[in-house]
C-alpha cells in the first residue's frame, strides 16, 4: 500500500472515530438536559430513563477506545495526527464521566421521591445545570472548529460555574440549619449540585485538550478552584 493510500485510510478511520465522539457528546448533552428536567419536575420516570441510558454512552466510549487503539497500532501516526488520536481518547473519557454524573443525578433524583422540596433550590440547580450543559456543548464546538480562543473562554467560565454552585450550597446549608425537615432533601440536592459542578470541570478538560491539539501545549493551570463546601462529601460510586 502506497503512502497516499495509508494517509487516506488513516483519515477515513479517524473521521469515523470522531463521528462516534460527536454522537457520544450528543448523548451526554441529552442526558444532562433530561437529568435537570427530571429533577425540577420530580419526573422519576425520566430520571430512570437517564439512568438506563448511560449504558449507550459507556458502549460508545469503549468503541472509541478500541478503534483508537487499533489506529495507533496499525497506522503509527506522527505529530499532529498522533495528538488528534490522543485528544479523542481523552475527550471520550471526559464525556463518559459526564454521563456517569448525569446518571448519579438521576439516581439521586429518584431517591428524593419521599423528601419535601425546598422552595427556590430546584430552580437554582437548574440554572447551574443549564450553565454547565452549555459549557459542554461549546467545548465540543471548540474542538470541532479547533478554536483555541473559544476553548480558553470556556476555561474561564468554570469560575462562574463554581460561584453558582457555591451560592446554591450556602442556600441549602441555611435551609438545613433553619429547619431539620429540610436536611434530607438538602443533602440529596447538595450531592446533585456537586455532580453538576463537576460536569463544568470536565468541560474545562475538553477545552484544554483542544488547546493541546492545536498548540501542542497545555494552558497554564493558574485558575484557583472556588469551592466553598468544606464538608467534602463524595457521591456513591465516584
Amino acid at each position: 500500500m502506497n503512502s497516499k493510500h495509508i494517509v487516506a485510510s488513516f483519515d477515513r478511520d479517524l473521521e469515523g472515530i470522531q463521528a462516534a465522539l460527536m454522537k457520544m457528546g450528543g448523548l451526554v448533552e441529552e442526558a444532562l438536559r433530561n437529568s435537570a428536567k427530571a429533577l425540577e419536575a420530580r419526573d422519576f420516570d425520566l430520571a430512570e430513563k437517564v439512568r438506563k441510558g448511560d449504558r449507550l454512552i459507556d458502549e460508545l466510549e469503549l468503541t472509541i477506545k478500541t478503534d483508537t487503539a487499533k489506529l495507533l497500532a496499525l497506522r503509527s501516526p506522527t505529530a499532529v495526527d498522533l495528538r488528534t488520536v490522543l485528544t479523542v481518547m481523552e475527550i471520550s473519557s471526559h464525556l463518559e464521566r459526564c454521563g456517569d454524573l448525569a446518571k448519579n443525578i438521576a439516581k439521586r433524583t429518584i431517591a428524593t421521591a419521599d423528601a419535601s422540596n425546598i422552595s427556590g433550590t430546584l430552580a437554582a440547580s437548574r440554572r447551574l445545570s443549564n450553565f454547565v450543559e452549555i459549557m459542554i456543548r461549546d467545548s465540543l464546538d471548540a474542538y470541532i472548529q479547533r478554536d483555541v480562543e473559544m476553548a480558553k473562554e470556556i476555561i474561564e467560565r468554570d469560575a462562574e460555574a463554581d460561584q453558582i454552585y457555591n451560592t446554591l450550597f450556602r442556600s441549602l446549608l441555611t435551609h438545613m440549619m433553619e429547619d431539620h425537615r429540610n436536611i434530607a432533601f438538602g443533602m440529596h440536592l447538595h450531592f446533585i449540585a456537586k455532580n453538576i459542578e463537576r460536569v463544568g470541570d470536565h468541560a474545562t478538560g475538553i477545552a484544554e485538550q483542544t488547546i493541546y491539539l492545536v498548540t501542542n501545549a497545555f494552558p497554564d493551570d493558574d485558575r484557583p478552584k472556588s469551592d466553598a463546601t468544606a464538608l467534602g462529601f463524595r457521591d456513591a460510586g465516584e
